[in-house]
């Protein structure tokens, strides 16, 4: 169970942040003067403050659940979500009703507020019936890669505190070997509990004496390597995605009449949050894939009549430049919107002129919910558009901290409701993430434009980002220095035009041992996810630039890269 203390951040909205880290030693004295401290600092003005040029908007304080079925009420029996591999269809009443008994079961089970389940496994419905489910009852849930390895989803389970464990029956042998005694499966796995036990509640458990703290309870937790290091639980509020799902629905709402296809994963937050919270919010069709598979991929976009898409850069480049896509009608297509990794003007105008469609970013983080900013219908190339109601940001010198003017590049800086509580059992992550006044530091590298849109340019952060996903170099170096063969590692990202970046490790070997750099790839692809190889190459080298302090200099590497 999450037992944690908070620590109130008044910011100028006049909405609080709760960071929320497990109980600490601070004396009651101490922690006063803090809050009084900071609290006199969020009054002092602020130069270049860039706050949002759309209308601000009322947030209701509400848990998700709540929030999500007052949608569904709105489209009753209208179809809600269809399975695309097996043709299942839930109306919105069901979505409720089912959720309802999930949360029920759950309770039976004896899981209550603040306990952790995880789910390990592609996208499908019954996904959303966990999410709301766990959601009712104040259960979290936290997300793990498909990709991940039985080791990966141990550290993830122990790290989160998760107590059962929801997965599908190809990834069993995986979920088995983490030890953990409570597993779910979404389907027939012999041995194991089917999530078809949950849907077949009677529903008489369901607690009526639940109190949710919208701005302090924990709803949904995914795991983010923020700015650097190994990943970390991003602790995400009621209100934090309740706020995200209005402010979204400020700059672009669907109606009933849309169908969005979610090929995006829902471990992510980007499809969690936007893709499947954000349709089934406005009353469209979701159709749900259990990953990008090509042809499949297109035959959904035709079959489902296919309106939205929400994407990342590599499945852009994929409708740009594969032959295939020619020989499926695209036309019913109207809205586009790319993220998770910065998209060039270059690969946008490409893409608008071939398919004749306008492509829209957006920009987030999972330590913002999902989107900070996203563009208008009149969009600007090469820009993630204008923050979203209710969001400030500042570009500030990394090296000063001093704030920006239009048109300065610097590292951006966001504050507004969507913002995380903290990081789980991470204060020191927590507080070098997001200061005492409340802005969250992005790692990212841009400039505010003279029309409201924010340009991304560079990044100061050090993960490296494979087509949309996240690759943590601490953590890749973690793993090399197990190699009794390594004396010393480091890992940057190397830039490529499809996926991204690709990472590469610079490696200095031990004295007296040869090695050749096959060796090394197959050990990390021996323990690692598929996204995390080392496809960028090896280079042996006699050692690593470094600080004074002892700091990996990354930038040295990769001038060297490109030399």
């Amino acid at each position: 169970m999450l037992r944690l203390f908070r620590r109130v951040i008044t910011r100028s909205y006049g909405y609080p942040a709760i960071l929320r880290i497990r109980e600490n030693s601070h004396s009651n004295e101490r922690n006063r003067n803090v809050h009084f401290r900071r609290f006199s600092q969020s009054l002092a003005p602020e130069e270049k403050t860039f706050r949002s040029p759309r209308a601000s908007i009322e947030i209701p304080t509400t848990s998700l659940s709540d929030y999500m079925f007052t949608q569904f009420a709105k489209f009753g029996s209208r179809k809600a979500i269809v399975d695309d591999a097996t043709d299942t269809v839930y109306t919105y009443s069901q979505l409720e009703d089912l959720s309802r008994k999930v949360g029920s079961f759950l309770y039976r089970k004896g899981l209550r507020k603040n306990d952790v389940i995880c789910y390990y496994g592609t996208n499908n419905p019954e996904f959303c019936l966990l999410l709301l489910g766990c959601a009712s009852v104040g259960v979290v849930l936290t997300t793990a890669n498909p990709a991940y390895t039985s080791g990966e989803l141990k550290r993830h389970i122990e790290h989160s505190g998760t107590r059962t464990l929801v997965t599908i029956p190809p990834l069993v042998t995986q979920a088995r070997e983490t030890n953990i005694s409570d597993i779910i499966v979404i389907g027939n796995a012999d041995g194991f509990q089917s999530f078809s036990d949950m849907l077949a509640d009677d529903g008489k458990y369901f607690p009526t004496d639940i109190t949710i703290d919208p701005h302090e309870d924990v709803v949904i937790m995914p795991y983010s390597s923020g700015t650097t290091g190994l990943p970390k639980g991003v602790m995400l509020s009621h209100y934090n995605v309740v706020a995200n799902l209005m402010q979204l629905q400020n700059a672009h709402s669907m109606t009933k009449d849309d169908t969005n296809l979610a090929v995006l994963p829902f471990f992510h937050i980007f499809g969690m949050v936007v893709t499947m919270c954000g349709t089934l919010r406005d009353g469209g069709i979701l159709a749900i894939t259990p990953g990008f598979h090509p042809e499949r991929f297109l035959n959904a976009i035709v079959e489902h009549k296919v309106t939205h898409l929400q994407m990342v850069p590599p499945i852009l480049l994929f409708l740009i430049r594969h032959p295939a896509v020619d020989k499926f009608d695209l036309s019913r297509l109207r809205y586009i919107m790319c993220g998770a990794a910065p998209l060039g003007k270059a690969v946008t105008n490409e893409f608008m002129v071939k398919r004749n469609l306008i492509v829209r970013q957006g920009y987030g983080l999972s330590e913002t919910t999902t989107v900070v900013a996203i563009d208008n219908a009149s969009i600007t190339t090469g820009s993630v558009g204008p923050l979203l109601a209710n969001t400030e940001a500042k570009i500030i010198d990394p090296k000063t901290g001093k704030s920006l003017a239009r048109n300065e590049t610097g590292e951006l800086c966001v504050r507004g409701p969507q913002n995380m509580l903290g990081y789980l059992n991470n204060e020191k992550a927590t507080n070098e993430m997001i200061d005492e006044k409340g802005w969250l530091h992005t790692g990212d590298i841009g400039h505010m434009g003279d029309n409201d849109c924010i340009v991304i340019t560079d990044r100061l952060k050090e993960l490296i980002k494979y087509k949309g996903h996240q690759v943590a170099p601490a953590e890749l170096e973690d793993l090399l220095h197990n190699h009794p063969a390594v004396q010393d590692v480091a890992v940057i990202g190397m830039p490529d035009d499809r996926a991204g970046e690709l990472p590469r490790a610079y490696v200095v070997l031990k004295p007296d041992i040869s090695l050749h750099e096959h060796d090394i790839i197959n050990y990390v692809k021996q323990n690692v996810s598929d996204y995390k190889r080392l496809r960028g190459g090896v280079e042996f080298v006699k050692e690593i630039p470094k600080s004074p302090s002892g700091k990996i200099l990354r930038r040295l590497l990769r001038d060297q890269m490109s030399m």
